[in-house]
């Protein structure tokens, strides 16, 4: 099989979709002239032409609130956030606007729109460049939160993304944009709400998603030397969170650990940990442990940063406290 980057197979995804629907176009930022800002949308302009790949102001606000509009009205907008730092800018759209408007309509008007772009740390970007907010759009009903991990997931989720009726939060990493696997020249989609199981285990659940699942992975291969046998699920969306998946794991390890790069309060593996100690409590041979990002502001410093984010020795360190491995 084939391997692409990231960008490109999210520059498939949606090449693939706007070429058997016209009704789709992407708008934001340097997505036409300057081929993306991370060359996701590289060649669409030439392709599909300035009324269906639209460059846009400096203006989050306007442009998802444009955005919602014309889903309102029968379009299906891909809407990109240079960065998810800025959709704050438009966050009253997207969550008083495009979440809440099919209820608020009365099933009236749907909205299926993507709001897609980078999220989480990207290096020595700082505080205001290098934000999670999965757990903040989680949150609201009325949007769905994809967060792929790799080139494959990354087109087959945006895919099933833009033929959504509901608007969706499909949330990348600029760190992954240069990363390479296999991805089928085939057609193919992933459904929105379904986990996968990346690796089977015995002995402890470890639970993450985009990213992060770099950092999990890695620290399971260093416990499978040493003969502990890890199952690693990655969540892939985390609204709907596929409990059952993860439930099911626990019920044959009895142990979890969840990873996560955000700050703790209120984030995705809070709400992971409450749904498996209430529906699997009996199965559950050890408290659950999360591995969080520091419960401050990214730094800039790059060892402050290695001190914030996850990594696989504290993984390591969880998976051994919860199986009370001492030495």
């Amino acid at each position: 099989m084939r391997e692409i980057q990231f960008r490109e197979a999210l520059r498939e995804a949606m090449v693939e979709e706007m070429r058997s629907d016209d009704k789709i176009y992407l708008m934001g930022e340097e997505v036409a002239e300057y081929n993306g800002a991370y060359k996701v949308s590289q060649g669409m302009l030439d392709e599909f032409g300035a009324k269906r790949v639209i460059d846009t102001p400096i203006s989050e606000l306007g442009f998802a609130g444009i955005g919602i509009g014309s889903a309102m009205n029968g379009l299906r907008p891909i809407i990109e956030f240079m960065t998810f730092n800025f959709s704050l800018v438009a966050i009253d759209q997207i969550i008083n606007g495009a979440a809440k408007i099919m209820s608020m309509s009365g099933g009236q008007f749907s909205v299926p729109i993507v709001f897609r772009g980078p999220t989480g740390n990207a290096g020595m970007l700082s505080s205001q460049h290098s934000q999670c907010f999965e757990n903040w759009y989680a949150n609201c009903p009325g949007l769905k939160v994809v967060v792929p991990s790799n080139p494959y997931d990354a087109k087959g989720l945006l895919k099933s993304a833009i033929l959504d009726p509901d608007p969706v939060i499909f949330m990348e990493s600029e760190l992954m944009y240069g990363d390479k696997g296999e991805v089928p020249e085939d057609t193919y989609y992933i459904p929105l709400g379904k986990a996968k199981v990346v690796k089977e285990g015995t002995d402890v659940t470890l639970v993450g998603f985009g990213k992060i699942m770099k950092v999990v992975v890695a620290a399971a291969a260093e416990l499978e030397k040493e003969g502990i046998h890890a199952e690693v699920i990655d969540l892939r969306t985390v609204r709907p969170i596929d409990y059952a998946t993860v439930i099911e794991s626990v019920k044959k390890t009895n142990r979890l650990v969840i990873i996560e790069e955000s700050w703790p309060l209120g984030s995705i593996a809070t709400e992971v940990a409450f749904k498996v100690q209430k529906d699997a409590f009996d199965y559950l041979d050890a408290p659950i442990l999360r591995i969080m990002g520091g419960d401050v502001p990214l730094p800039y410093a790059p060892t402050l940063i290695q001190e914030y984010l996850p990594n696989p020795e504290r993984v390591i360190k969880a998976v051994k406290e919860v199986m009370y491995v001492t030495k």
